[in-house]
């Protein structure tokens, strides 16, 4: 039988479509659209009617693709943009009727759980670890070891929130950093206190932002790993430090302009690679590790 995972993110749209076997599922097409439901105004909770109808349009293709694969069973999960929003039950109504699409609107807890079931299946996890997973309205972070989830928790600090807020100047000045970071630090306070506890010994970056640090990486010393095919990818920690610094201090249009980097990620990247290193720091880490499984593979794991 054949299944299909939408997860709607704050900046992007995934569709994933597999074939139920007996052992792992046989990934048959997976796509994503950089719909931004996010832009404009997800601090004041609103979707704007330009990123609504965006968003309805990439499910009305979404929907002639799975018809096209003939899916039997469909699980659509959205998160921090739909339910932060005031109009997020309105877009989750325009879509069903539009699409014929019911949209499950998870909470930050259950979205935690389910990044973490998507990167066990990697295999990444091989100690104590901490799970990153920067989307544009929240960030999740899971603590954990090979055998179970320690800890979970979801912040409203996602790269897309920070960057409307804050990231006014190109390159971002030092003041909006410095504000960045003062505005996370209070946020993340529990975070650290449990890592003091449990003292993760590596940083797995969930898909998204962290692919484009490897894909980056990857570009500039032209190295035979491919993050499409591949399920995970262990970072040289000089090389991210060096690129997350020349992320930061770069224009947009040199950071448009860098081998590997994809429009959406231009600006945001800047943010993603200030909160990684605040967190690195803060966390005493110094190991980072890619897994490109992130929600939709935890959602495809329970529907198998």
């Amino acid at each position: 039988m054949r299944i299909a995972v939408i997860d709607l993110g704050t900046n992007t749209f995934h569709l994933l479509i597999a074939e139920k076997t007996e052992n792992q599922p046989e990934i048959l097409y997976k796509t994503n659209v950089p719909v931004k439901l996010g832009e404009g105004r997800i601090n004041d909770n609103i979707i704007i009617p330009a990123a609504f109808e965006r968003g309805v349009n990439c499910l009305e293709t979404f929907s002639h693709t799975m018809a096209e694969y003939q899916v039997r069973e469909v699980r659509a999960t959205a998160t921090s943009a739909v339910r932060s929003a005031e109009n997020g039950q309105d877009f989750v109504d325009a879509v069903k009727e539009r699409t014929g699409i019911s949209i499950e609107t998870i909470s930050g807890d259950e979205e935690a759980e389910l990044i973490y079931q998507g990167v066990k299946l990697s295999k990444a996890i091989t100690e104590i670890s901490l799970i990153m997973d920067i989307g544009g309205g929240s960030v999740e972070f899971i603590l954990c070891d090979p055998e179970k989830l320690i800890w979970k928790k979801s912040y409203n600090i996602g790269a897309a929130r920070l960057m409307q807020q804050f990231f006014k100047s190109d390159p971002i000045a030092d003041d909006e950093k410095n504000a960045i970071l003062f505005h996370i630090q209070n946020q993340l306070a529990d975070l650290f206190e449990i890592c003091e506890k449990y003292h993760p010994e590596i940083l797995i970056g969930s898909a998204g932002a962290f692919e484009t640090f490897a894909e980056l990486i990857i570009r500039k010393n032209k190295l035979k790993a491919d993050i499409n095919t591949a399920k995970t990818f262990a970072f040289n920690f000089d090389d991210y430090i060096a690129t997350s610094i020349k992320l930061l201090n770069a224009t947009h249009k040199e950071r448009a302009e860098m081998p590997g980097m994809i429009p959406l990620r231009i600006d945001m990247i800047v943010i993603a690679a200030l909160i990684t290193n605040y967190v690195l720091g803060r966390a005493k880490i110094n190991r980072l590790t890619l897994s490109t499984y992130d929600l939709k593979m935890g959602v495809l794991a329970r529907l198998i």
